[in-house]
């Protein structure tokens, strides 16, 4: 599997994030020996995350991007995270009909990966997945979130460049976006700016122009752009493209770019600790046996979460 990846092997390649992806105990043991293979070629990409609201246009945008990319001599894979269903725990896995051109492109990847519920938005092995495509010789990986909630923070803790695409629609689209998406955007991007809709686009535009500027600390040393795209008329992608590559060669002059890494990887450990002692916690014989009652008494109000959560503790202790 090692080889195959290193060697560009598509099928081998989607068998290796299959591994990841797997909650099985023996397969996550072999998951972390590939990784600990492939790491030393691994982590020469740029990694983008690619965030905004539903409607947004950010598949279409992707597709629009990475396709401008790859003309350009890039690989480029797409990490795109389903958002998994809260009945039947199913996810729509779409993007790749949402993706047509980059879908058929020889030097781009695509891979659909369902949250399987986990926090935030981004599947638990979305940061492994991410070293994958690397040591298969991806240089910009691409990860696109659900964009609702926690996925934002989740998914810039594990990118160097995150860009938030909003629609036109003028100042009152503001409400829209929260305070703590505009302190961690590393640009913003006004999409489906063409025909009629050029207007509202540079009224948005200047509107987000002004509350990045309020939000941004002085004399921080990069000032967020705000970018007018149209993924259709492939308008403004060589703006994004060029802001990136910017912010990569300032943020790797100053020393930014490896410390910011080294941090992703203390998170990243840490996140591994709080999952695997969650998935513990959950199977201990002890607490299987109170969660099912102590769960009923909360759900009929004879005790509070707070109280039902510390039995659940000390009986585990």
């Amino acid at each position: 599997m090692v080889a195959g990846v290193l060697g560009g092997d598509r099928t081998v390649l989607a068998r290796a994030i299959t591994l990841i992806e797997s909650t099985n105990p023996q397969h996550q043991a072999d998951a972390q020996d590939l990784l600990i293979k492939l790491m030393p070629r691994a982590g020469h990409s740029v990694r983008i995350g690619v965030s905004g609201l539903p409607g947004a246009g950010k598949s279409t945008f992707i597709d629009a991007f990475g396709s401008m990319l790859t003309a350009k001599g890039h690989k480029v894979a797409v990490l795109a995270v389903d958002p998994s269903s809260s009945r039947a725990g199913g996810s729509i896995l779409g993007d790749k009909t949402r993706m047509m051109r980059l879908a058929q492109d020889a030097n781009a990847y695509i891979r659909p990966s369902p949250t399987g519920g986990t926090l935030g938005g981004v599947s638990r092995a979305t940061r492994e997945a991410i070293v994958v495509c690397e040591a298969a010789g991806f240089d910009v990986v691409l990860v696109e979130t659900v964009g609702v909630g926690q996925s934002e923070v989740s998914v810039a803790a594990m990118v160097d460049f995150f860009l938030v695409l909003m629609l036109a629609g003028g100042g009152d689209d503001l409400q829209g976006i929260k305070k703590g998406v505009l302190e961690i955007a590393d640009m913003i991007a006004i999409t489906k700016a063409d025909g009629d809709n050029m207007a509202r686009a540079r009224e948005s535009a200047a509107d987000y122009g002004h509350a990045l500027r309020i939000v941004t600390p002085a004399g921080a040393p990069w000032v967020p752009p705000v970018v007018i795209i149209s993924a259709r008329e492939n308008k403004g992608l060589d703006d994004v493209w060029g802001a990136i590559e910017r912010f990569s060669a300032a943020a790797k002059s100053t020393g930014r770019w490896d410390t910011k890494r080294a941090d992703q990887h203390v998170r990243w450990m840490w996140a591994m600790v709080e999952e695997r002692v969650l998935a513990e916690f959950r199977s201990s014989p002890a607490v299987r046996s109170r969660a099912a009652e102590l769960e009923r008494a909360v759900a009929s109000g004879s005790t509070t979460a707070a109280l039902a959560a510390a039995a659940l503790l000390n009986n585990k202790v």
